[in-house]
């Protein structure tokens, strides 16, 4: 639980520095809080002991340790991004410590969710790790359409969780028990069991905004802040995927021929949706939902191998996907932050006036596309080769299929920036330090993990502990 101390220190010394530091001086604690999560992120790295706690409903392994870390990066990363947002506009309102308490106390419920032993743990988890985010949609007070996008995230997600929580009564009625090494041994094909897998699935498709589940998404994204829309798009999303599989290749493995059918279903009808309602978006922060939409259907590809192979590849595709979604976030939100312009019109001749922030978006949406050498390609391509291993060939033509699409609507962007001219274009302006490390970041982890690929073979070196 080293993780999870480190992490409950930090907020309890940014509640104190809340205390301690003059209304004057409040613009300290944005410094003071990525000072601390940056040395959180780097202490992660560091070898930690595998086991089990609270009677087996707490554990941890390699994998699980591994992919925390993972998320440390990612949130690393948007506080970087976001650090000129709260100093420029949070910080004035006297609520910059609040943000950094809910988006850590957000996090901590994700490293409890992902390390559960039962399904107690794991709906504690899923609870603490979804209501702040909900609060920080709602961050912006002066904004109507954030006060709507908090209120939407919330009713949906309580839907989600009663659904959920539902489901999980019925797999402990069949069972007898909560612990999942229990419901392993105990689960059947019955009406009752599969009955309450569907509804388990419903609760977790809504964080990862699974079609039919994703309606909420949109208008939420946005309604709240850019920094809470990319915290949704990347790190909620990804831990949410990542215990989705760990569940369905674990406690659910022996009634995969029925949920590989769900999946089946529901990853052609993420991709189609995605894409095609992508086509028609010009703000930016709606072009980038639906995009994760249909990136989320891409992920489902995975799932169907069922194996260490479809392990590995998730989360080498969501790491990709962290580095690629964050880099589209991050220059979206350093436009928004300088001009307040967030249509796809509006970055019109960007390239001739800021070049820099139009590579890093190229960048990340030819990563999101999957156009070679970038990371995004080889994320894809592993991904078609688990779901090929398994004999679904029909799932990863349609696949390709969507990543064409795809690939139209990115280029819709690029060919703004680099080849349309404008009258009003957005005029050259240079991003403060933090946005600059924190985009810098972004297109590091892009290259390398596109050009370096051992560690694809490490993190199939370490999926042997899940199967």
């Amino acid at each position: 639980m080293r993780q999870e101390i480190i992490l409950l220190t930090i907020i309890l010394l940014l509640v104190t520095a809340e205390i301690s530091i003059s209304k004057t001086k409040k613009h300290s604690i944005v410094h003071l809080a990525i000072f601390l999560f940056g040395i959180h992120t780097l202490v992660g790295f560091f070898p930690t002991d595998t086991g089990s706690l609270f009677g087996g409903m707490f554990h941890t392994n390699a994998l699980i340790h591994f992919f925390k870390n993972v998320l440390n990066v990612g949130v690393l990363i948007l506080l970087l991004q976001s650090a000129d947002w709260i100093q420029e506009k949070i910080v004035a309102q006297h609520r910059g410590t609040e943000f950094f308490i809910l988006l850590f106390s957000s996090l901590f419920g994700m490293y409890f969710m992902i390390s559960a032993g039962d399904f107690l743990m794991f709906y504690l988890g899923l609870e603490l790790s979804t209501l702040p985010v909900a609060a920080l949609a709602a961050f912006e007070v002066t904004k109507r359409i954030s006060s709507e996008a908090g209120i939407k995230l919330i009713l949906s997600a309580a839907l989600a969780s009663g659904v959920a929580l539902f489901g999980i009564s019925m797999l402990y009625a069949t069972s007898g028990s909560i612990y999942f090494d229990d419901v392993i041994k105990m689960i059947a094909s019955t009406n009752l069991t599969l009955l309450g897998t569907v509804l388990f699935f419903t609760g977790l498709a809504f964080k990862i905004s699974l079609v039919p589940f994703h309606f909420w998404t949109a208008d939420v994204y946005e309604g709240a802040p850019i920094s809470v829309a990319s915290y949704l798009s990347v790190i909620s999303k990804g831990a949410a995927v990542f215990i989705l599989m760990i569940l369905l290749f674990t406690v659910f493995k022996t009634l995969m021929p029925v949920w590989e059918n769900i999946i089946y279903i529901v990853a052609l009808a993420t991709m189609f949706t995605g894409n095609l309602f992508a086509l028609r978006q010009q703000n930016m922060k709606r072009f980038l939902a639906f995009s994760s939409i249909a990136q989320a259907g891409f992920i489902l590809l995975g799932l169907m191998a069922g194996n260490q192979l479809g392990t590995a590849t998730i989360i080498y595709f969501v790491m990709i996907y962290i580095f690629s979604n964050l880099a589209a976030f991050g220059v979206v939100q350093a436009i928004s932050l300088q001009t307040g312009k967030e249509n796809m019109t509006d970055y019109e001749g960007l390239y001739r006036t800021n070049p820099n922030l139009s590579l890093v978006m190229m960048l990340g949406l030819f990563s999101l596309a999957g156009i070679p050498p970038v990371a995004g390609f080889f994320g894809k391509f592993f991904l078609f080769t688990a779901a090929a291993s398994k004999g679904y060939y029909l799932l990863v033509f349609l696949a390709v299929v969507n990543v064409t699409i795809s690939l139209y609507y990115y280029l819709l962007v690029v060919r703004a920036m680099f080849l349309r001219t404008s009258d009003q274009a957005i005029p050259y302006f240079k991003n403060k330090l933090y946005m600059r490390l924190g985009l810098m970041v972004t297109v590091i982890g892009i290259l390398v993990l596109g050009l370096y690929s051992p560690l694809y073979d490490y993190i199939f070196e370490l999926s042997k502990h899940l199967n």
